[in-house]
């Protein structure tokens, strides 16, 4: 058994980077041939059991990765690249987000048959455009500076927006008694930990960069395991804002003077290409 499961990670890391080449040969966004060869040789063929893999573990890998995945996006958004575009980055991820959650609503419920909670909640779960599909989409289509910037801040900021949305609408779903005041509540507190905890450890990395207090060979890791240990315990201290948490980090530390990220920016983008 251990042997099929080590064949197993060895093959998929082969495919992996097989569809990666072939994303990179064709011009096509990576997501594109990992997502085909992921349907075939996964309920497809069903050669790929990833529950029988990873068991109780797939879902905390998952998690842990999205979270690196996003805070890797979140380093490299620089205020300054949207200082003229900063209205249509809020529009596309405030009115742009509620129409499409709109949308997908309605038409889940006319088109499929849903009741009209879980067609609104099926909308909250895909309004999510996200830097695993973004970013390799800018990578291959490579767009104008403007347009790129613009989407790739969308692409990651809209990420804990769509699950905070899709917390939101399930907990007034399953709150029988004052639904509305128990979804304030929970954005309430929700938002404050995430931009709070987000912040301080934001700054407590940058300072610790800045002041050059970390040899260069620790640096990496550190950051690394500071983010994932933060994601974590957001999401203990309230459900589903760890992804804000390590967005609102990245973002900091991106923008503060005299912190050099070169180095961690570069790390964590080969991670992301191994995580996606």
């Amino acid at each position: 058994m251990v042997e099929q499961i080590t064949a197993m990670l060895g093959l998929l890391g082969i495919l992996s980077l097989f569809c990666q080449w072939i994303g990179w040969k064709m011009r096509l966004p990576a997501i594109l041939p990992l997502l085909l060869c992921g349907l075939i040789i996964g309920p497809g063929l069903g050669f790929l059991k990833p529950d029988e893999i990873f068991g109780d573990l797939l879902f905390p890998i998952i998690s842990l990765g999205v979270a690196v995945i996003l805070f890797e996006g979140a380093l490299t958004l620089n205020f300054k690249e949207i200082k003229d575009h900063g209205r249509m980055v809020t529009n596309l991820v405030s009115i742009g987000t509620l129409i499409t959650w709109a949308c997908i609503g309605v038409a889940t419920h006319l088109l499929l048959g849903f009741s009209w909670e879980m067609a609104m909640l099926f909308g909250a779960l895909v309004v999510v455009t996200g830097p695993t599909v973004i970013v390799p989409m800018l990578r291959s289509i490579r767009p104008k500076s403007e347009l790129a910037s613009i989407l790739r801040w969308e692409g990651i900021v809209i990420d804990p927006i769509g699950a905070l949305l899709a917390v939101l609408v399930f907990e007034y779903i399953a709150v029988a008694a004052d639904p509305t005041t128990h979804m304030l509540h929970a954005l309430g507190y929700m938002l404050g930990v995430g931009l709070g905890f987000g912040a301080v450890t934001g700054f407590f990395v940058g300072y610790i960069l800045r002041h050059n207090l970390l040899p260069h060979y620790l640096k990496n890791t550190a950051v690394l395991t500071i983010m994932l240990g933060i994601f974590v315990a957001s999401n203990l201290v309230q459900e589903e804002s760890g992804l804000l948490t390590v967005t609102v980090m990245g973002i900091f530390l991106a923008n503060m003077r005299d912190v050099d990220i070169s180095d961690i920016i570069e790390f964590k983008e080969t991670l992301t290409v191994l995580l996606i």
